[in-house]
């Protein structure tokens, strides 16, 4: 009777266990767990984000449910709601949340425009990676994109952030600051995608042979990650716009204008010139830990 006891007893539990595989929730029925089954298997983010803000009042799982609650916010465009939560209740969490509260909250100032925080950030994340302070002390931590799991080494990390950086700058349109951060990001980790954004940046300043040369070494297959689809197709359309353009400064070049206009512009011009620093930017804001970047 044991024996048959036992085995009627097994189904069930292995029927349990495949529920929560299935919907990927923990087991209990505290707050934390209520609202994951409320986001993950009602669907109701609403609910969800109730029980989310429970479960940080009483201490259930603070920082998952932080993390999660704000995840949520996003999907409901309620992102700047998000932020602040986050700002306010990371003090609470622990230490080794931080980093992913971070990559977080970069999501959400994306999100919502906020091009001068994101600068700022990235830039404190940098200097965790200089003052060996990130990744909780490890040389490399488990990340996770569409459900895989895989490992990060701070090298990857540090062009990531600095690709990232160097994205930021442009929508700041400071091109030569994000010049200079994508070609770092390269010589560290280099990679198609930001291969393409530095080709993007070197067109934006009428640098078109450069950028050419660029886009041409992804199509060629020379750079890492130019046999991905998605990074092809966007070498070959940045390409299409770059012929676009040279098409339009040929038909410039053939106007003929007024001797004494040209000369104004060429006045104008080094007048502009002799004002300006003569020196790149190169890391100017976050100069104390450029060398150390260099892999």
């Amino acid at each position: 009777m044991e024996g048959t006891s036992v085995c009627r007893k097994s189904p069930q539990g292995k029927k349990n266990d495949l529920y929560h595989v299935i919907h990927k929730v923990p087991y209990g029925d505290s707050p934390y767990v209520k609202a994951k089954h409320a986001q993950l298997v009602d669907k109701d983010p609403e609910a969800a984000i109730v029980l989310f803000w429970k479960a940080i009042n009483v201490g259930d799982k603070v920082d998952s449910a932080l993390k999660d609650m704000a995840v949520v916010m996003k999907q409901l465009d309620r992102s700047e709601e998000a932020i602040e939560a986050i700002k306010s209740f990371r003090c609470v969490c622990s230490k080794h949340s931080q980093e992913s509260l971070d990559n977080v909250l970069l999501d959400l100032y994306k999100k919502c425009g906020r091009v001068e925080e994101q600068i700022e950030l990235l830039k404190r994340k940098l200097r965790l990676i200089y003052q060996g302070e990130a990744f909780n002390g490890k040389t490399t931590r488990t990340a996770r994109s569409h459900g895989k799991k895989f490992q990060v080494s701070i090298k990857q990390e540090t062009a990531r952030l600095l690709g990232n950086l160097g994205w930021a700058y442009m929508q700041r349109a400071n091109y030569m600051m994000a010049e200079v951060v994508f070609k770092k990001a390269q010589m560290i980790d280099a990679d198609a995608n930001k291969a393409c954004n530095l080709g993007l940046c070197l067109m934006r300043q009428s640098r078109y042979e450069e950028a050419n040369s660029i886009l041409k070494d992804i199509l060629q297959g020379k750079i890492p990650g130019s046999d991905e689809f998605k990074s092809r197709r966007r070498a070959e359309e940045l390409l299409k716009e770059l012929n676009s353009n040279l098409t339009k400064n040929q038909f410039m070049n053939a106007l003929v204008f007024d001797d004494e206009f040209v000369k104004g512009i060429d006045e104008l011009f080094y007048k502009w010139g002799s004002n300006r620093s003569r020196r790149l930017p190169i890391f100017e804001e976050i100069s104390s830990f450029r060398d150390q970047l260099a892999c």
